[in-house]
C-alpha cells in the first residue's frame, strides 16, 4: 500500500521559512517524478513543484520562483519543500504526490499558515 506522509508545517510570520517533508512507502521511489502541490481554502489544489526520478529537470509555479526550492533523497525516499521568503497567500494545506498526481496516494498534508 501506498503511503506519503507530509510534515513541516506550522505558524510562521511573513517573510519566515518553512521546510517540508514528504516520506514516500510502498512504491519504487526512484521510479517517480514527484510534486508538491498545495490548496487553498475555496480554491483547486495547485502543483507548486515538481522534480523528476533524479532530480535533474525542476519546475515551480511562477508564484513561487525564486522562493522555493524542491529536492529529493531517492535513498531516504523523501521529497522536500524549502520554503523562504513566505507570503500569507501561500497560506494553505501542502500535499505531495507523484507527476502525474496518483489518485490514490493522496496524504492529509500539512498545514502551512502565514500571518503576523
Amino acid at each position: 500500500q501506498v503511503q506519503l506522509v507530509e510534515s513541516g508545517g506550522g505558524l510562521v510570520q511573513p517573510g519566515g521559512s518553512l521546510r517540508l517533508s514528504c516520506a514516500a512507502s510502498g512504491i519504487i521511489f526512484s521510479f517517480k517524478a514527484m510534486g508538491w502541490y498545495r490548496q487553498a481554502p475555496g480554491k483547486q489544489r495547485e502543483l507548486v513543484a515538481d522534480i523528476s526520478r533524479y532530480g535533474i529537470v525542476i519546475n515551480y509555479t511562477d508564484s513561487v520562483k525564486g522562493r522555493f526550492t524542491i529536492s529529493r533523497d531517492n535513498a531516504k525516499n523523501s521529497v522536500y519543500l524549502q520554503m523562504n521568503s513566505l507570503k500569507p497567500e501561500d497560506t494553505a494545506v501542502y500535499f505531495c504526490n507523484t507527476r502525474p498526481e496518483a489518485l490514490d496516494y493522496w496524504g492529509q498534508g500539512t498545514q502551512v499558515t502565514v500571518s503576523s
